[in-house]
Protein backbone atom coordinates (compact mmCIF):
# COMPACT_ATOMS: atom_id res chain seq x y z
CA UNK A 1 0.00 0.00 0.00
CA UNK A 2 1.59 3.07 -1.08
CA UNK A 3 1.89 6.62 1.35
CA UNK A 4 -0.75 8.53 -0.72
CA UNK A 5 -3.24 5.60 -0.38
CA UNK A 6 -2.21 5.57 3.48
CA UNK A 7 -3.08 9.42 3.26
CA UNK A 8 -6.67 8.96 1.68
CA UNK A 9 -7.58 6.89 3.68
CA UNK A 10 -6.69 8.81 6.52
CA UNK A 11 -8.44 11.68 5.11
CA UNK A 12 -11.69 10.06 4.62
CA UNK A 13 -11.80 8.77 8.24
CA UNK A 14 -11.38 12.22 9.42
CA UNK A 15 -14.21 13.39 6.86
CA UNK A 16 -16.31 11.28 8.38
CA UNK A 17 -15.14 12.08 12.19
CA UNK A 18 -15.48 16.06 11.03
CA UNK A 19 -19.00 15.43 9.82
CA UNK A 20 -19.88 13.62 12.76
CA UNK A 21 -19.08 16.16 15.08
CA UNK A 22 -20.15 18.58 13.12
CA UNK A 23 -23.83 17.40 12.92
CA UNK A 24 -24.15 15.31 16.16
CA UNK A 25 -21.46 16.69 18.49
CA UNK A 26 -21.64 20.47 18.23
CA UNK A 27 -24.91 21.66 20.07
CA UNK A 28 -26.53 24.86 18.11
CA UNK A 29 -25.56 28.23 19.14
CA UNK A 30 -27.70 29.71 21.13
CA UNK A 31 -28.33 32.92 19.24
CA UNK A 32 -27.48 31.43 15.69
CA UNK A 33 -28.56 27.92 16.19
CA UNK A 34 -28.21 25.60 13.40
CA UNK A 35 -26.90 28.31 10.94
CA UNK A 36 -23.36 28.05 12.91
CA UNK A 37 -22.75 24.78 11.73
CA UNK A 38 -21.79 26.55 8.57
CA UNK A 39 -18.45 27.84 10.35
CA UNK A 40 -16.96 24.46 11.01
CA UNK A 41 -16.72 24.74 7.02
CA UNK A 42 -16.23 27.92 6.62
CA UNK A 43 -13.10 28.76 8.73
CA UNK A 44 -10.54 25.53 7.75
CA UNK A 45 -11.84 26.85 4.15
CA UNK A 46 -10.33 29.85 4.20
CA UNK A 47 -7.53 28.79 6.03
CA UNK A 48 -6.68 26.65 3.28
CA UNK A 49 -7.42 28.87 0.79
CA UNK A 50 -4.52 31.35 2.31
CA UNK A 51 -2.23 28.51 2.50
CA UNK A 52 -2.76 27.35 -0.78
CA UNK A 53 -2.17 30.50 -2.08
CA UNK A 54 1.30 30.89 -0.74
CA UNK A 55 2.53 27.56 -1.82
CA UNK A 56 1.48 28.15 -5.21
CA UNK A 57 3.05 31.85 -4.91
CA UNK A 58 6.55 29.48 -3.92
CA UNK A 59 6.33 27.48 -6.95
CA UNK A 60 5.59 30.44 -9.56
CA UNK A 61 8.78 32.19 -8.23
CA UNK A 62 10.65 28.75 -8.63
CA UNK A 63 9.21 28.65 -11.77
CA UNK A 64 10.17 31.97 -12.53
CA UNK A 65 13.60 31.10 -11.66
CA UNK A 66 14.16 28.14 -12.89
CA UNK A 67 11.68 27.43 -15.65
CA UNK A 68 11.12 24.23 -14.89
CA UNK A 69 8.05 22.44 -15.76
CA UNK A 70 7.28 20.87 -12.54
CA UNK A 71 6.56 24.25 -10.75
CA UNK A 72 4.12 25.27 -13.79
CA UNK A 73 2.22 22.28 -13.20
CA UNK A 74 2.39 22.86 -9.30
CA UNK A 75 0.84 26.46 -10.27
CA UNK A 76 -1.66 24.99 -12.24
CA UNK A 77 -2.86 22.28 -9.58
CA UNK A 78 -2.64 25.02 -6.74
CA UNK A 79 -4.65 27.97 -8.48
CA UNK A 80 -7.16 25.09 -9.34
CA UNK A 81 -7.13 23.48 -5.72
CA UNK A 82 -7.35 27.74 -4.46
CA UNK A 83 -10.18 28.60 -6.18
CA UNK A 84 -12.39 26.17 -5.03
CA UNK A 85 -11.29 26.52 -1.70
CA UNK A 86 -11.78 30.33 -2.12
CA UNK A 87 -15.52 29.86 -3.39
CA UNK A 88 -16.45 27.36 -1.11
CA UNK A 89 -15.38 30.05 1.47
CA UNK A 90 -17.48 32.39 0.17
CA UNK A 91 -20.29 30.51 0.00
CA UNK A 92 -20.27 29.09 3.21
CA UNK A 93 -19.63 32.75 4.29
CA UNK A 94 -22.65 34.23 2.57
CA UNK A 95 -25.12 31.37 3.66
CA UNK A 96 -23.98 32.32 7.18
CA UNK A 97 -24.06 35.74 6.99
CA UNK A 98 -27.84 36.15 5.43
CA UNK A 99 -29.50 35.67 8.93
CA UNK A 100 -26.96 37.60 10.48
CA UNK A 101 -26.71 40.49 8.15
CA UNK A 102 -29.82 40.07 5.84
CA UNK A 103 -28.13 39.35 2.62
CA UNK A 104 -25.63 37.58 1.55
CA UNK A 105 -22.99 39.87 0.78
CA UNK A 106 -21.70 43.18 2.60
CA UNK A 107 -19.16 45.30 1.90
CA UNK A 108 -16.69 43.92 4.60
CA UNK A 109 -13.17 44.43 3.98
CA UNK A 110 -12.60 40.80 4.86
CA UNK A 111 -15.29 39.76 2.18
CA UNK A 112 -14.33 42.34 0.07
CA UNK A 113 -10.25 40.83 -0.15
CA UNK A 114 -11.17 37.32 -0.28
CA UNK A 115 -13.41 38.19 -3.33
CA UNK A 116 -10.15 39.63 -5.05
CA UNK A 117 -8.65 36.66 -4.25
CA UNK A 118 -10.91 34.46 -6.05
CA UNK A 119 -10.48 37.33 -9.17
CA UNK A 120 -7.15 36.49 -8.95
CA UNK A 121 -7.27 32.58 -8.75
CA UNK A 122 -9.90 33.19 -11.82
CA UNK A 123 -7.09 35.26 -13.65
CA UNK A 124 -4.30 32.82 -13.01
CA UNK A 125 -6.30 29.92 -14.63
CA UNK A 126 -7.38 32.00 -17.80
CA UNK A 127 -3.63 32.58 -18.21
CA UNK A 128 -2.64 29.29 -17.99
CA UNK A 129 -4.28 28.62 -21.77
CA UNK A 130 -1.87 31.23 -22.91
CA UNK A 131 1.96 29.85 -23.69
CA UNK A 132 4.22 32.59 -21.61
CA UNK A 133 3.95 32.43 -17.82
CA UNK A 134 1.51 35.66 -17.14
CA UNK A 135 0.00 33.08 -14.42
CA UNK A 136 2.87 32.60 -11.87
CA UNK A 137 4.03 36.79 -12.28
CA UNK A 138 -0.25 37.26 -11.45
CA UNK A 139 0.26 35.01 -8.45
CA UNK A 140 2.93 36.40 -7.19
CA UNK A 141 1.71 39.95 -7.32
CA UNK A 142 -1.42 39.40 -5.86
CA UNK A 143 0.61 38.09 -2.61
CA UNK A 144 -0.32 41.82 -1.40
CA UNK A 145 -3.35 40.55 -1.11
CA UNK A 146 -2.88 38.10 1.60
CA UNK A 147 -2.14 40.34 4.34
CA UNK A 148 -5.39 42.29 4.20
CA UNK A 149 -7.18 39.45 4.36
CA UNK A 150 -5.53 38.34 7.17
CA UNK A 151 -5.44 41.85 9.29
CA UNK A 152 -8.49 43.67 8.47
CA UNK A 153 -10.52 42.87 11.53
CA UNK A 154 -6.88 44.34 13.46
CA UNK A 155 -6.76 47.39 11.43
CA UNK A 156 -10.48 48.81 10.93
CA UNK A 157 -14.02 48.04 12.42
CA UNK A 158 -15.03 44.83 10.17
CA UNK A 159 -18.06 42.47 10.57
CA UNK A 160 -15.66 39.41 11.29
CA UNK A 161 -14.88 39.43 14.66
CA UNK A 162 -11.48 38.39 15.55
CA UNK A 163 -9.83 35.16 15.93
CA UNK A 164 -11.55 32.82 18.77
CA UNK A 165 -8.31 30.44 18.27
CA UNK A 166 -4.88 32.05 19.59
CA UNK A 167 -1.24 30.69 21.24
CA UNK A 168 -3.25 31.95 24.47
CA UNK A 169 -5.84 29.90 24.44
CA UNK A 170 -9.97 29.81 23.22
CA UNK A 171 -13.01 31.40 24.15
CA UNK A 172 -14.69 27.76 22.13
CA UNK A 173 -17.11 25.73 24.35
CA UNK A 174 -15.02 22.39 24.07
CA UNK A 175 -18.20 20.61 22.10
CA UNK A 176 -17.84 23.21 19.48
CA UNK A 177 -14.31 23.40 19.69
CA UNK A 178 -13.89 19.63 18.83
CA UNK A 179 -15.62 19.91 15.34
CA UNK A 180 -13.36 22.88 14.25
CA UNK A 181 -10.14 21.47 15.11
CA UNK A 182 -11.11 18.09 13.05
CA UNK A 183 -11.76 20.34 9.97
CA UNK A 184 -8.42 22.25 10.75
CA UNK A 185 -6.59 18.65 10.89
CA UNK A 186 -8.93 16.92 7.79
CA UNK A 187 -8.22 20.09 5.31
CA UNK A 188 -4.72 19.94 5.53
CA UNK A 189 -4.28 16.81 5.28
CA UNK A 190 -7.08 16.28 2.17
CA UNK A 191 -5.17 19.07 0.35
CA UNK A 192 -2.08 18.25 -0.11
CA UNK A 193 -3.05 15.06 -0.94
CA UNK A 194 -5.63 16.58 -3.91
CA UNK A 195 -2.35 18.55 -4.72
CA UNK A 196 -0.01 15.58 -5.19
CA UNK A 197 -2.15 13.40 -6.96
CA UNK A 198 -3.21 15.99 -9.44
CA UNK A 199 0.66 16.81 -9.79
CA UNK A 200 1.83 13.57 -10.25
CA UNK A 201 0.12 13.39 -13.91
CA UNK A 202 2.60 13.07 -16.57
CA UNK A 203 4.05 16.39 -17.60
CA UNK A 204 4.70 17.09 -21.62
CA UNK A 205 8.61 16.97 -21.63
CA UNK A 206 9.54 20.96 -21.28
CA UNK A 207 11.89 20.89 -24.60
CA UNK A 208 9.08 19.99 -26.44
CA UNK A 209 6.66 22.32 -24.52
CA UNK A 210 4.95 25.42 -26.53
CA UNK A 211 6.77 27.53 -23.73
CA UNK A 212 10.50 26.80 -24.40
CA UNK A 213 9.60 27.97 -28.35
CA UNK A 214 8.13 31.35 -26.42
CA UNK A 215 11.03 31.70 -24.13
CA UNK A 216 13.48 31.33 -27.09
CA UNK A 217 11.39 33.80 -29.23
CA UNK A 218 11.73 36.32 -26.66
CA UNK A 219 15.22 35.71 -26.30
CA UNK A 220 16.17 36.24 -30.19
CA UNK A 221 17.19 32.29 -29.80
CA UNK A 222 17.66 29.53 -32.57
CA UNK A 223 14.84 26.60 -31.82
CA UNK A 224 16.83 24.08 -29.98
CA UNK A 225 16.99 20.79 -32.04
CA UNK A 226 14.83 18.10 -29.68
CA UNK A 227 17.29 15.10 -28.43
CA UNK A 228 16.89 11.85 -30.96
CA UNK A 229 16.48 10.12 -27.72
CA UNK A 230 13.38 12.02 -26.76
CA UNK A 231 10.27 9.82 -28.61
CA UNK A 232 7.50 12.56 -30.03
CA UNK A 233 5.03 11.43 -27.24
CA UNK A 234 7.96 10.99 -24.39
CA UNK A 235 6.60 12.40 -20.86
CA UNK A 236 8.55 13.78 -17.91
CA UNK A 237 7.19 12.30 -15.01
CA UNK A 238 7.59 13.14 -10.64
CA UNK A 239 9.73 10.89 -8.89
CA UNK A 240 9.37 10.52 -5.12
CA UNK A 241 11.81 12.89 -3.87
CA UNK A 242 10.25 16.20 -5.87
CA UNK A 243 6.67 14.72 -4.09
CA UNK A 244 7.49 14.71 -1.12
CA UNK A 245 9.04 18.16 -1.65
CA UNK A 246 5.50 18.95 -2.31
CA UNK A 247 4.17 18.00 0.39
CA UNK A 248 6.97 19.25 2.37
CA UNK A 249 5.52 22.99 1.42
CA UNK A 250 2.13 22.28 3.05
CA UNK A 251 4.07 20.79 5.93
CA UNK A 252 6.12 23.52 6.96
CA UNK A 253 3.17 25.81 6.28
Amino acid sequence: MSKTTKFGQSSVFLTAMAIHCSFRVAPPDFQQGDNSRILYVHVPAARMSILVYLVTAINSFFFLCSKHPLFLRSVGTGTEIGAFLTLLTLVTGGFRGKPMWGTFRVWDARLTSVFILLLIYIGALCFQKLSVEPAPISICTGLIDIPIIKFPVNWWNTSHQPGSISRSGTSIHVPMLIPILSNFANFPLSTPILFVLETRLPIPSFLESPLLEEIEAREGKKKLVKPSSLAPNSQLRINKTELYVLMLFFVTL
